[in-house]
């Protein structure tokens, strides 16, 4: 409820301050606040969408998935941009007998794109804040070879990436198969889990730090590199180190 609150005061914020800016272009306050929400639709989109490119893809597909996203919000929020205006101008038309001609600015794509970037981008790391702070119980829902799976966060031993498809670890041994990027997980999961290789996430509950190179899960070493490194001995700070006995 708390994290509905949030979300929703931010995008009640964001028309407030979309509406700041078109006023400095000749709208009237009321005109402003109403043509602010052109940009809601497209930005809710950018924020949906692009996070969701999985970043296991190859990076033609990433590239044409971005491509294709951008052009798909471009094209709503100059609908929506030249529906209202064409609103206001029979409206304020037909009131003052004037012509009301639309700001030159609104036509510009660079313009419009930085809108959008600023309100998706602004959502977007909400959002991730609030994953954090305000943990969910329910379980993860995903597709494994197009059957869908149930999983608590407890459930889930370590993530691994291998090339196209991400694998996930279950404490009752069993395995699934996914198609959602490594640090998409990394974001669903949230506290709790922590990144230690490119291609390996860990639930920090079940691991151990076997050596400085290594940490040791499920009977397990995997690898930390040297990215992730810091983050490791951060993470694993209060614990004893584990001298890989457990560990095949």
């Amino acid at each position: 409820m708390k994290k509905g609150f949030i979300i929703v005061a931010y995008w009640l914020a964001a028309i407030i301050l979309t509406a700041s800016i078109l006023t400095s272009l000749g709208y009237d306050l009321g005109h402003a606040v109403i043509m602010s929400l052109s940009f809601l639709p497209a930005a809710m989109a950018l924020s949906y969408f692009l996070p969701k490119l999985e970043d296991t893809m190859d990076r033609r597909e990433r590239v044409l998935g971005t491509i294709f996203i951008i052009l798909g919000v471009m094209t709503m929020t100059f609908f929506f941009i030249y529906l209202l205006q064409l609103l206001f101008a029979f409206v304020i038309d037909r009131a003052s007998n004037s012509r009301w001609d639309m700001p030159s600015v609104l036509l510009n794509p660079v313009f419009v794109a930085a809108i959008l970037a600023i309100l998706s981008y602004g959502h977007y790391q909400l959002v991730k804040w609030l994953d954090k702070k305000y943990p969910t119980d329910r379980p993860i829902t995903f597709y494994s070879v197009y059957k869908k799976i149930s999983l608590k966060k407890e459930e889930i031993l370590y993530i691994e990436s291998r090339d196209s498809e991400v694998w996930i670890y279950a404490r009752d041994g069993q395995q699934y198969r996914n198609r959602t990027g490594i640090s998409q997980w990394e974001d669903v999961l949230g506290a709790g889990f922590v990144r230690i290789h490119r291609s390996y996430l860990v639930n920090r509950t079940y691991a151990s730090v076997s050596s400085p190179e290594s940490v040791c899960i499920a009977g397990k070493e995997l690898p930390v590199s040297r990215k992730y490194k810091d983050d490791v001995q951060f993470a694993f700070s209060r614990e004893t180190p584990n001298l890989g006995h457990d560990c095949q």
